[in-house]
């Protein structure tokens, strides 16, 4: 357990019997006196162990009591024991939450795995001949199993994609949970996972009247959304950038929470991408009591290998470092929940990417304009700005390929193919072994039946999702680095419901022209400050040039991208990227390009992966934990008044 003991630092119980083991490290949210896991039914008969929320356990609990059930506690987590006591695998659709849950049946000799619609917590597992591990982070798994290589074709993915194909990990073997999946193991053999929820795509929905009463359903939806994830036997704060999302989520709970709003934000020594300006003119208009960490290169440069290691895959940008450094703060001042604004922007148009696709797609009808493509200027000002770039360099960039607009990856596919540049990094070895494995080949064969046929924008929403929020936004930046510090993030935009309403939105909502999030402005006119609500939207970025100057600590950074420990890894060619970080050393600041950017930070962190996880050398490292609680097979739970 003590790979995990940051993620559930209050309380700690074990269930064993001759055919499963199961443990649990709590977080004490809700329920304090009484949720200690494994909690049982009445009988002994069915165990569960659970990372997460359900967060209309009130409603659920009242219904079950309806039918008969009894409960011996206040907790969630014996709310949904019973839940599948009751409904079997289909008591899924019934909760909204973020979740990955285990439940054993001891009758049957059957474990029931699942995990939240979109991937908000963590649920990977390895399959061997000997027998089944599952736990929310493979650090727990290799502990006990042992160490694994990495996996080259999921390499290629993450250097690609910037995230494996869901199911997939960097370590061999390892597999994850999709999310909205669950699986069934029998006999010590998993199912194939099962969905039970997909990324939704409707037709635009007749029912809705007209803009002001979809912004009216959008508001309601959203206020009950941040109510819900409210609950909460400990201090609920909320996460603060000086965006739209943040914004509007701080402002619901100011005026439904029932305690001062605590608020936390990220402040950066780089000016181009500090927002402080922007946090303090909401600060002052909701009256919050806000705390910030001011974050300085030489912190991110430190912090990164922490991240890497909660992380547990390679990573292409900086940006979840001081996101880590930020859930810190969050439990230095005693909080162990915030609110969040992630998944606006995928659900709701907010993305550069889409008005870019946009763009290009318009572009495409007349390839010779000359005027068309100027319209990217609107979008990436700071780029066409720079003297050492020329506009047809640009143009170029951006131009539609042979494929043309309607290649189910035409949202994505510049993105793709500038981030795939970092595979000619790797070792001529490596390269023999992917020189048949195409990632985007492997994407198309996990897209939903008629993806090609759908409008463009829902084509972009579907990849975002699947791919960026799942696989980096809720991971890298949210989950794994906010529960680093054991710290709980809630994202209201997320509940399935605000989810299921978005994409019943016609595109001209949601992107009316180039403007991001349309409806959503239109919600919380007049209740934001209209300077944000008219904002346009400055994406979250953290430095990663000015990380790898001349001036910087010569350190593990030096180490690792030496030559010597390059060959030892065997996963890039030592010449090329002595010279890309040569390069860095020895240019000023702002020359190098998002794609050398990437590449040296995925060769870094891969490095720093094969030290912890492979090699193993912080795995060993790790103690032992003596668990609060031990229940063994066949124990009726006590005080336990079940059904």
């Amino acid at each position: 357990m003590a790979p995990l003991r940051h993620r559930g630092p209050d309380q700690s119980g074990v269930y064993l019997d001759p055919d499963l083991a199961m443990a649990n490290l709590r977080l004490s949210i809700i329920g304090l006196g009484d949720g200690i896991q494994p909690i049982g039914n009445e009988d002994g008969t069915l165990w569960i162990v659970y990372n997460g929320e359900a967060f209309n356990y009130l409603e659920l609990k009242a219904e079950l009591i309806e039918k008969g059930h009894r409960f011996a506690t206040s907790t969630d987590t014996e709310v949904l024991l019973h839940l599948y006591e009751e409904y079997g695998s289909t008591c899924l659709q019934r909760i909204n939450g973020q979740f990955a849950l285990a439940i054993w049946d001891s009758r049957k000799k059957e474990l029931f795995l699942a995990r939240d619609r979109v991937g908000i917590r963590p649920l990977f597992y390895v399959d061997t001949a000997e027998r089944l591990c599952f736990a929310s982070e493979i650090k727990a798994i290799l502990a006990l199993e042992g160490t694994r290589e990495l996996d080259l074709e999921s390499l290629a993915e993450v250097f690609t994609l910037w995230t494996t194909v869901p199911g997939r990990t960097v370590f061999q073997g390892v597999r994850e949970l999709p999310p909205g999946h669950f699986l069934v193991v029998q006999k010590g053999r998993p199912s194939v996972p099962q969905p039970y929820w997909q990324i939704p795509f409707y037709p635009c929905d007749p029912a809705l009247r007209g803009a002001d009463e979809a912004a009216e359903q959008l508001r309601e939806l959203l206020t009950d959304a941040v109510r819900l994830r409210l609950r909460a036997d400990v201090p609920v704060g909320a996460y603060l950038s000086g965006g739209l999302d943040s914004s509007i989520i701080a402002t619901l709970i100011s005026r439904h929470g029932t305690s001062h709003l605590r608020t936390f934000s990220l402040g950066f020594q780089a000016a181009p991408f500090d927002e402080s300006r922007y946090q303090r003119e909401l600060i002052d208009h909701l009256g919050a009591d806000n705390r910030q960490v001011l974050v300085s290169n030489e912190q991110i440069r430190a912090a990164f290998p922490d991240t890497v290691w909660h992380c547990e895959k390679p990573m292409l940008r900086t940006a979840p470092v001081p996101m880590f450094l930020l859930s810190r703060l969050v439990r230095d001042e005693g909080y162990k929940v915030v609110l969040s604004g992630e998944g606006a922007d995928e659900i709701l148009g907010g993305y550069n990417i889409f008005k870019e696709a946009k763009i290009r797609q318009f572009w495409s009808r007349y390839p010779a304009s000359q005027r068309r493509p100027l319209l990217l200027e609107k979008l990436y000002p700071y780029i066409f700005s720079n003297p050492s770039r020329e506009r047809h360099y640009l143009q170029e960039f951006f131009a539609v390929r042979e494929r043309g607009a309607d290649s189910p990856f035409f949202s994505h596919e510049i993105r793709w193919e500038n981030s795939r540049k970092n595979l000619t990094f790797l070792s001529d070895d490596c390269r023999s072994a992917l020189a048949v494995y195409d990632p985007l080949a492997r994407l198309a064969e996990t897209l939903p039946e008629g993806f090609a046929e759908r409008d463009l924008l829902a084509r972009a929403q579907h990849l975002e999702m699947e791919l960026f929020l799942a696989g980096f936004l809720l991971s890298s930046q949210g989950d794994r680095v906010g529960m680093a510090h054991s710290v709980e993030m809630r994202h209201p935009f997320l509940d399935y419901r605000v989810i299921d309403f978005a994409f019943r939105l016609p595109a001209r909502w949601k992107l009316r022209g180039l403007k991001e999030k349309y409806l959503l402005k239109r919600a919380f006119r007049g209740v934001i400050p209209e300077s944000i609500n008219n904002r346009d939207k400055q994406p979250y970025r953290a430095p990663i040039r000015e990380l790898f100057s001349a001036q910087a600590p010569r350190d593990y950074v030096d180490d690792l991208l030496s030559e010597t420990r390059l060959r030892e890894s065997g996963y890039f060619n030592p010449h090329k990227v002595a010279r890309l970080y040569a390069k860095f050393l020895n240019t000023p600041a702002g020359l190098s390009s998002e794609f050398q950017n990437m590449a040296l930070v995925g060769a870094l962190s891969t490095q720093i992966l094969h030290e912890q996880f492979v090699k193993g050398e912080r795995l060993r490292a790790l103690g032992r934990v003596t668990p609060d609680r031990v229940v063994r097979g066949g124990e009726t739970p006590a005080p336990h008044r079940g059904r």
